[in-house]
């Protein structure tokens, strides 16, 4: 298969790789020329680091140990309990010994990051087609988001943060599109994944804020919430104002799955992604 090049040229597929290789080789020597500090240690990604300190006691703890603790206070008490001196208790350490792993809180959320992305499961390349691929994706980035309530704060509150795993996940989906049509233009591909991971996360924070809510005002169904909020919202839609939403609020049979709301409205960004590249 071939595609055009930025200068218009047709190439195949090892063509472009050798093409965007080259591209990257260059960008890394003139990043790291002789007139140019080199890069520190604390300069590089946390998984980056030599797993042993260049000098001092030998480490006792691993970059997936102290990741699996901030995941673990998160998930029990929130985002903002995740501190350097928290962490440090958790893991029986002193404070001060965290910073011998990470340089800040920082590099701990990019740590976080990467360990909830390593929870999803990417099919082996060229194992899956592109729509199954990004279905899979999005399925377990939504089970992720609801395992991790704090996983759609930390990702809008972080201002760059780069985690390998959740590079990962993005190369799997735009492999897989790419696999379907090498012609397809690399903006664009790009664009119609994000589409879906913006659903995923607008979808799965709904949820949390739902459950959330719930909790707040003690309701354990969505029984609970229709006899809390009845009284309000059935005479305004018993005025004829609102028909449709009442035919739905009387008719439907799935306003109550989650799962299936949510399966349904990925198929229709599938279809979307389809008809818009011609896939």
């Amino acid at each position: 298969m071939t595609e055009r090049s930025a200068d218009g040229a047709t190439e195949s597929r090892e063509q472009r790789d050798r093409r965007i290789r080259a591209l990257m080789e260059r960008w890394t020597a003139e990043r790291d020329g002789d007139d140019r500090e080199p890069r520190e240690p604390n300069d590089q990604l946390p998984r980056e680091q030599p797993s042993r300190p260049p000098r001092g006691p030998r480490p006792t703890l691993t970059l997936d140990q102290i990741a699996a603790a901030a995941v673990g206070i998160a998930d029990a008490d929130g985002l903002d309990a995740v501190t350097m001196r928290r962490l440090a208790a958790r893991l029986d350490v002193a404070t001060m010994s965290l910073y011998r792993y990470v340089k800040n809180k920082e590099d701990v959320y990019a740590l976080m990051l990467d360990a909830v992305a390593r929870e999803i499961t990417l099919p082996a390349p060229g194992s899956a087609g592109w729509r199954e691929t990004l279905r899979r994706i999005a399925t377990e980035m939504r089970a992720g988001q609801l395992r991790h309530p704090w996983l759609a704060r930390l990702q809008s509150s972080t201002a760059f943060v780069i985690a390998p795993s959740v590079l990962a996940v993005l190369e799997a989906g735009l492999a897989a599109l790419d696999a379907a049509d090498i012609t397809l233009d690399v903006d664009e591909m790009v664009a119609a994944f994000s589409t879906m991971t913006a659903y995923v996360q607008g979808r799965a924070t709904a949820e949390v804020a739902q459950r959330e809510t719930y909790r707040r005002f003690g309701w354990s169904s969505d029984d609970d919430m229709r006899a809390a909020a009845g009284p309000q919202l059935v005479p305004l839609l018993a005025r004829g104002d609102y028909p449709t939403l009442a035919h739905y609020i009387v008719d439907g049979s799935n306003q109550d799955d989650a799962e299936w709301s949510f399966a349904f409205g990925l198929e229709c960004i599938l279809d979307g992604i389809a008809a818009r590249l011609g896939l």
